[in-house]
């Protein structure tokens, strides 16, 4: 009975891997990881916010694509 039951078990396995293999966009996950460091921004602009002063984010993984991180030194980086 046990030998039946592994028997199934590699089989299911054998079938689910040949399943996964024929459709591969259920294999495609993404993942983004963001840097655990924080610059020193003193504060943020979005063009949807216009000019106004946004609460600042540690870099441009944690801010939203197309807002600009202005930097404490007077420099500025544009997320993208």
């Amino acid at each position: 009975m046990a030998r039946c039951n592994a028997c199934c078990m590699v089989l299911l396995l054998v079938c689910g891997a040949l399943l996964l293999d024929m459709n591969p966009g259920m294999m495609a996950i993404s993942a983004v990881a963001c840097p655990q460091y924080c610059l020193q921004v003193d504060y943020m602009t979005c063009p949807s916010t216009g000019n106004e002063h946004l609460s600042p984010r540690c870099n441009c993984c944690l801010a939203p694509k197309g807002c600009t991180l202005h930097l404490t030194g007077g420099g500025s980086i544009s997320c993208s």
